[in-house]
């Protein structure tokens, strides 16, 4: 992640990759021809047809070939009609004369150019030599297969190229992880530039800085909740503010995989963290959650954005999620399955939470539920927590803790800055009342 200045490319960039402006590694290889036998050029060692010791038209007969069985496996599978009970069925003529056809060719080995003593090994510029291992039938089977899967990855990386690959978002130039379902006009453009204020997306940096000139947003829509040194909440509902919202969703899309809510926005409120300046409110990252949730759900998705990530932020979100819990006297959770990156995130948030409470705790006796009560998370969030690092035993019906005075020591020495703190007594918000039914 570097700043503008060092980072910024020419305007005249091509807007998706020619397929051969890349050079295959292979030695001797001019980037002509493809395994698959579809394209006309590779980049990749994997797809060269020297490195499997083949020839351009090879490949394309290859192709050839798999085109016209995976037709004839359509016309087969189509005059069977009723499938079921296919295997009772006996064998027609034809099937029976194909299956002694393979079992025929599958006795005899292809012929090997080289003996056994001097074949060739597999090595970083060449395949293996495969003649003379198995029948030239399993042979052909085996390079059809190579070939179905260098096009089928081809095909994703041609898609992939026409996505975009970065943003321009505020000061910073930021690489994508993943597709976000922008307008075709959009998607297809190597870079996006984004408001960092409105979130409005544009089309090339010309456009941007006339945007910046007459845009008057400084801070997210909706009402700010938190303020406390540079750090501010807003609460933006997306029903009030859905083209906002929706933009958000999908800014957050090139950085979640799991993320599939983008433009029904409307049933969830969205709780957008900032850091202020002199020049406006930019955003860290947010968090989202129902309204209404059957499951009482304190989160449904949360991001910090890379350029702000492994500064503390993720943790206060989380952490402000909870302090939102325990306003409206609920025991909160996030919404489960946990993506893997969300899961070492809250388990990381749990251990410090519940180790931090148990070397402060003073008592002899403490349960499970107290724990709950007082730090707010779910009762299965605590016991999975102290599951993971070995503090539970289950004994005569009951959930014992083990105080293991090692981990408690270590994690009580590592203690959050009060700057990476929230701070409750700051929080102003009420509550949205209950839906009331019918």
């Amino acid at each position: 992640m570097k700043r503008r200045s060092t980072q910024l490319k020419s305007e005249q960039e091509p807007e998706s990759r020619v397929e051969n402006s890349i050079p295959c590694p292979v030695p001797g290889c001019d980037s002509k021809g493809h395994l698959s036998g579809k394209f006309d050029f590779h980049s990749a060692a994997e797809a060269c047809p020297c490195y499997h010791h083949l020839t351009p038209e090879d490949c394309k007969s290859i192709y050839q070939k798999r085109i016209k069985l995976s037709a004839d496996v359509d016309r087969l599978e189509a005059s069977f009609g009723d499938k079921k009970e296919l295997r009772q069925r006996p064998l027609q003529k034809s099937q029976s004369t194909y299956r002694s056809q393979v079992d025929r060719l599958r006795k005899t080995k292809t012929k090997s150019s080289t003996s056994e003593s001097t074949r060739d090994e597999p090595s970083r510029d060449r395949e293996g030599n495969l003649l003379g291992l198995t029948s030239e039938f399993d042979l052909n089977l085996f390079r059809q297969a190579q070939s179905q899967f260098a096009e089928a990855k081809q095909e994703q990386e041609n898609h992939d190229d026409q996505s975009a690959k970065l943003i321009e978002f505020g000061t910073f130039e930021i690489e994508s992880w993943y597709r976000s379902p922008y307008p075709d006009e959009y998607a297809k453009l190597r870079k996006i530039f984004i408001c960092e204020f409105c979130l409005k997306y544009m089309r090339s940096a010309a456009i941007l800085r006339r945007h910046m000139a007459k845009c008057v947003w400084r801070h997210p829509p909706g009402d700010e909740i938190y303020r406390k040194n540079n750090i501010n909440f807003f609460e933006v509902d997306g029903k009030k503010s859905k083209v906002y919202c929706q933009n958000l969703c999908l800014l957050a899309r090139l950085f979640l995989d799991h993320k599939t809510l983008y433009y029904e926005v409307e049933p969830f409120l969205f709780y957008v963290m900032t850091e202020y300046d002199s020049k406006g409110c930019h955003i860290v990252g947010y968090f989202s959650k129902e309204k209404h949730s059957l499951m009482n759900y304190n989160l449904s998705c949360i991001l910090t954005l890379p350029h702000q990530m492994k500064k503390g932020f993720g943790r206060m979100l989380i952490d402000f999620s909870y302090n939102l819990s325990k306003i409206e006297n609920r025991i909160g959770s996030p919404e489960k399955p946990l993506s893997d990156l969300g899961l070492i995130s809250y388990r990381s948030y749990w251990t410090k939470v519940l180790m931090h409470y148990l070397a402060d705790f003073e008592g002899k006796d403490i349960s499970i539920k107290e724990i709950s009560q007082e730090t707010g998370i779910h009762l299965n969030d605590i016991i999975s927590t102290f599951q993971y690092l070995g503090m539970v035993k289950y004994w005569k019906g009951k959930h014992i803790i083990l105080r293991r005075e090692d981990l408690i020591k270590e994690y009580s020495q590592h203690r959050v800055p009060e700057s990476r703190k929230i701070d409750p007594t700051f929080i102003h918000w009420v509550p949205a009342k209950p839906k009331e039914d019918g």
